[in-house]
């Protein structure tokens, strides 16, 4: 993206949402360090999350060093943001955990030039006192109430709020105050939900030092045919951790999308410059059954996270599955004897749980053999292919089995 400002690359791929800048272009002379906060509430990101990676990658793109905040410490309190109720709270050991794997996750994505911090290892040192002191001190509680996440919380009708998750914000302020002293840190970039909370580290940097620094944030990724939240399947959340949701799984959610904001995330969740997407649109809309766009998003994603040889693997496996080939790296496999039924071949592959399961579903054609709806009685030696088929349950590609036939 040379030909391209980063204020301009920025509006480009639909990461503008707010900013403390009174021009959207004096981010293009500011060279100031960076940081973004990262929750560890959860022992991995989902591609909700990389959405505002891929957001940091566009700033080092560009020349911009950053600080990489892991809210060791936050997330034992938990944000209270776009939260009805709170969150049950975990333990220190759990957080540390979650807190590798997704620092883990971080680096493989932005390289380990950045520095990499965790906030517990300043507030661990922190008494109550020294905290009211040198931080309660500087925020009035007035405004922080009529914040729109917090006074939902405690109007009619809320669940109320406690105090430990009102002293959120003033946790994510001081931590702006402390990367400001020790890193010289004066841009923090965020989700369009952390605006209320980047503003207290803003306002306490503000009060402490008198010095002005800057906040600017990406919109929430939304899916565009639903309108809802991006980044959830039909079994929850899409995960970066394989453990989490499997390659296979994870390009295939790619693949899946429609045509209405393909354009959109092509510009979101790649380094694809802007040449390059034009074509793939152009290309795409000359053959929109082909999926061309959803393709190359596929590819383009599931590299980035899980690396070449697992896109191979994932291109191969969905081939399989489409056409009824034989391609099936990545899938699980158990072996079989002739004759069965089809009904005792999906219980002892585990696809379902009973016979009675298995007939539902036979009647309802959400049975498929090598990516042919399946509803005869028994196996066939014909139905497999070098000794192989591929059986699968509905539409989701976690439910395949390959099944090799005894010799």
């Amino acid at each position: 993206m040379s030909n391209m400002t980063l204020s301009e690359e920025l509006t480009w791929r639909g990461f503008v949402n707010q900013t403390t800048y009174p021009k959207l272009e004096d981010i293009n002379v500011d060279n100031s360090k960076f940081y973004h906060g990262y929750d560890a509430s959860a022992d991995s990101l989902t591609i909700g999350n990389l959405a505002a990676v891929m957001m940091d990658k566009c700033f080092i793109r560009h020349g911009r060093n950053g600080v990489i905040l892991a809210g060791g410490a936050t997330s034992l309190i938990g944000d209270p943001g776009g939260k009805d109720s709170e969150r049950p709270l975990q333990s220190e050991e759990t957080i540390r955990k979650n807190v590798a794997s997704v620092n883990s996750q971080l680096k493989s994505l932005l390289g380990e030039q950045l520095e990499f911090v965790n906030n517990l290892d300043w507030f661990s040192e922190m008494n109550v006192l020294t905290f009211l002191r040198e931080v309660g001190k500087y925020f009035s509680v007035t405004p922080l109430i009529q914040r729109d996440y917090i006074s939902k919380r405690i109007g009619e009708g809320g669940s109320g709020i406690s105090f430990t998750e009102l002293g959120y914000t003033l946790l994510q302020g001081y931590d702006y105050l402390e990367l400001f002293e020790k890193y010289n840190v004066r841009l923090q970039l965020s989700g369009s939900d952390q605006w209320g909370n980047s503003l207290s580290g803003v306002e306490l940097v503000k009060k402490a030092k008198n010095q002005t620094v800057n906040v600017f944030t990406c919109p929430l990724i939304v899916n565009k045919s639903t309108g809802k939240k991006f980044g959830k399947s039909e079994s929850g959340a899409v995960w970066l951790d394989v453990n989490k949701t499997p390659v296979l799984d994870f390009y295939q959610f790619w693949i899946k999308l429609d045509d209405a904001g393909v354009e959109g995330y092509l510009k979101v969740f790649t380094e694809l410059d802007k040449d390059s997407i034009d074509e793939v649109i152009v290309k795409h809309k000359s053959n929109p059954s082909g999926r061309h766009a959803q393709t190359v998003l596929a590819d383009e994603v599931t590299k980035l996270v899980h690396g070449e040889v697992e896109v191979e693997k994932a291109r191969q496996a969905t081939k399989a599955l489409v056409t009824g080939g034989m391609d099936h790296d990545g899938l699980s496999r158990i072996t079989t004897k002739l004759p069965i039924t089809i009904i005792e071949l999906l219980v002892n592959s585990e696809l379902v749980s009973s016979k009675s399961e298995a007939r539902r579903l036979i009647e309802s054609g959400g049975i498929y053999v090598n990516g042919t709806a399946y509803s005869k009685d028994e196996i066939e030696v014909e139905d497999f292919k070098d000794s192989k088929l591929i059986l699968r349950r509905g539409k989701a590609i976690n439910n395949s089995v390959v099944i090799e036939l005894e010799a």
